[in-house]
């Protein structure tokens, strides 16, 4: 049986969150060129790109993972339901042993007992995937936690304790957090105690500026979900002013927030995930990490030919040119709460909205099926 897949970049990050393969049986090196030129024609266009950012496989197939191997990984609700509708998958007996632990079990409050047996859940398939792949292993905090600084915190103190309990040291781990300003607090807080922070649903150069100042270890960004918004949308006025310049709205965020990371020094990484195409990759070279679809990078590999005129391979973003980058005296604020929702136009608005009402939802379902399934057999 096959199963989908989402992977991490290796130094960390997140593509979605669905990982399900039956039977690996190594970890897996970096994607990453060689160091001859394509001048030789006996490089690909994959070689090519990935001597300027880490290219992250977004969508693997088990029967895929030796040509496009993953380097780390996330752990989601959408996982923990996908192992669940797979009973024979390697990470079955993870989720089995969350359901029948004694801690969990001896709780009296059924909700409580429910969301231990997530957490665990979530942290043993975390643990097997940290024994799978080199790099970091990131790991969804409850999306219902979104506005609750203090709550998410707290849920990400819970959840490191156990991986501790398994021997999973702080360094392998990432913690997936919404761009809420309640989530980049969190992320600002827990990055002080030098606990590592993803934040996601990033869709305006507000909320990307104050992750950065928060700190987060890595920045991720929809590309294509900005220009689908785009398309059948108009009145944000960060989007219309990319438009008018003839730039795509998403490209356009990456660059600026690239650029904002590096002229300032900070130490976040930025990542661009929903790349629809070979021409989005090409005109992200340089950022940090890249999320490519699986049809992308096969298109990329199964070109061996030099570059001509029509694919130029050249870094478009790095440091040097974000030092050239002019911001506004606006852009420059120390974002707060009311700075940043008032800077947030309808499209990081809706997008956000959007991105956590499906976390919700997912994270539900699993509480559903958990409160179906336990307590599971032979205990």
């Amino acid at each position: 049986m096959k199963g989908r897949s989402r992977f991490l970049p290796g130094a960390g990050s997140t593509a979605s969150n669905l990982v399900l393969f039956n039977n690996v049986r190594k970890s897996f090196p970096l994607i990453r060129a060689s160091s001859s030129s394509l001048d030789t024609g006996s490089n690909t266009e994959l070689d090519a790109v990935s001597s300027f950012s880490e290219i992250v496989p977004d969508t693997v197939i088990f029967d895929d993972f030796e040509r496009f191997p993953p380097t780390a990984a996330t752990v989601s609700s959408s996982l923990l339901l996908g192992i669940c509708s797979l009973p024979d998958t390697v990470f079955r007996n993870a989720v089995e042993m969350a359901l029948a632990d004694s801690t969990c079990y001896g709780l009296k409050n059924a909700d409580l007992r429910l969301s231990c047996f997530v957490n665990k859940a979530l942290v043993n398939v975390g643990g097997d995937l940290a024994k799978l792949v080199p790099g970091r292993v990131s790991t969804e905090v409850d999306p219902r936690l979104a506005y609750d600084t203090h709550g998410i915190i707290r849920k990400v103190h819970d959840l490191l304790k156990l991986y501790n309990e398994i021997n999973v040291p702080p360094e392998r781990l990432l913690f997936k957090i919404p761009s809420t300003w309640q989530g980049i607090e969190a992320s600002r807080l827990l990055e002080s105690e030098g606990i590592q922070t993803h934040l996601t649903f990033v869709y305006s150069f507000a909320q990307a500026a104050a992750a950065t100042q928060a700190g987060a270890s890595v920045i991720q960004i929809f590309v294509g979900r900005l220009r689908d918004w785009a398309r059948n949308h108009s009145g944000d006025p960060e989007i219309d002013a990319a438009i008018s310049r003839g730039e795509d709205p998403g490209l356009a965020l990456v660059t600026k927030a690239y650029n904002y990371i590096h002229k300032y020094g900070h130490k976040s990484k930025l990542m661009a995930a929903a790349v629809r195409n070979k021409q989005d990759l090409f005109s992200l070279l340089g950022v940090d990490y890249i999320i490519a679809p699986l049809k992308v990078l096969q298109s990329l590999k199964d070109s061996v030919t030099a570059p001509d005129e029509k694919y130029s391979f050249v870094r478009r973003l790095s440091p040097e040119s974000a030092a050239l980058y002019n911001f506004s005296k606006e852009e420059l604020v120390k974002w707060d709460q009311l700075s940043l929702a008032s800077a947030m136009g309808p499209a990081a608005v809706d997008l956000l909205a959007g991105g956590l009402e499906g976390y919700v939802n997912q994270a539900k379902r699993v509480e559903e099926l958990f409160g179906k399934i336990w307590p599971p057999p032979n205990v």
